[in-house]
């Protein structure tokens, strides 16, 4: 079940669409709201009309498998095999519970319930329904995205001030925590359970269950604890990992090829970083380390 934390809504041609926001990484976004836009008195036939395609079961599939390691790819090959048939059919609910889905969530109620899905999945399915209703959803999306950031600069600002008094200090954590470690041979071959899992350990060297036994006391996720620079280079490595998986490429070969990405990206956002905090007052390599 999907925990909330943040409830907004997105405006699009007249039509209210709204968001649940379970952490900082993932936003599900309401399909019943997107499909509206198509017929309003019944919106979840459009929705169901989406997924009786063959082309959107196998997005789903590959979201899922990127995204979630306990999706049931043996019953998928069977539904596979009857998609796109004009006697398939498939819903929400029916997908959710024969493939132990994740992406997209059922949500019951009179008032804020309907059907609800990640927004990489709520994008293509607004897409589906027409690219230009979806340019009005990025468009407004991004705008809320905008005023999010906005007030996170706010703390960052203040974060900055800290960082310029602990230059040496933050210089010495960059060279020694955030550029990625060398993998082990055994890391490069060893098969991990979900992609998600093998790229942890590409950027922070370990997997997600590995962090929660280090850190037992800690709330969230080994994702809750990275930093900006970390968050930046993983959305990348995501994107990258999707294109190595399409080009046939085996896991060990991507972990390599991945693992080169996050140290450059991951260098190249250190030197940012340190280049910024040089133009401070009080920064650069003769400024006074103060303890704050």
């Amino acid at each position: 079940m999907m925990k909330e934390v943040k409830k907004e809504t997105i405006h699009a041609k007249g039509i209210d669409i709204g968001i649940y926001t379970t952490d900082f990484e993932n936003e599900f976004i309401s399909l019943t709201d997107i499909a509206k836009y198509r017929n309003v008195d019944d919106p979840r036939f459009v929705i169901q009309n989406w997924m009786r395609n063959r082309n959107t079961i196998e997005f789903l599939a590959i979201w899922e498998t990127l995204h979630n390691p306990d999706f049931n790819r043996v019953q998928f090959d069977t539904v596979k095999n009857e998609a796109g048939l004009n006697r398939f059919v498939m819903t929400p609910l029916k997908w959710i519970e024969q493939m132990n889905a994740k992406g997209i969530v059922s949500k019951a109620g009179r008032y804020g319930g309907g059907t609800f899905a990640h927004s990489d999945i709520a994008l293509a399915f607004a897409s589906w329904i027409s690219p230009e209703f979806q340019l009005y959803i990025m468009k407004d999306y991004r705008r809320l995205k905008y005023d999010e950031n906005s007030r996170l600069s706010l703390n960052w600002n203040l974060n900055r001030e800290i960082s310029k008094l602990n230059y040496r200090i933050h210089t010495d954590a960059i060279k020694k925590q955030l550029i990625p470690l060398e993998l082990t041979p055994e890391q490069i071959s060893y098969k991990y359970a979900s992609e998600a899992d093998m790229l942890n350990v590409v950027l922070f060297g370990m997997t997600a269950k590995q962090w929660r036994d280090i850190n037992p006391k800690k709330k969230g996720n080994i994702r809750d604890d990275a930093d900006l620079n970390q968050l930046l280079v993983l959305a990348n490595m995501e994107s990258y990992n999707a294109i190595l998986i399409s080009q046939g490429k085996i896991m060990s070969e991507r972990i390599v090829l991945l693992r080169e990405l996050a140290v450059k990206q991951m260098e190249t956002l250190s030197l940012v970083s340190l280049e910024g905090l040089k133009q401070l007052p009080g920064g650069g390599d003769n400024a006074s380390v103060k303890n704050v």
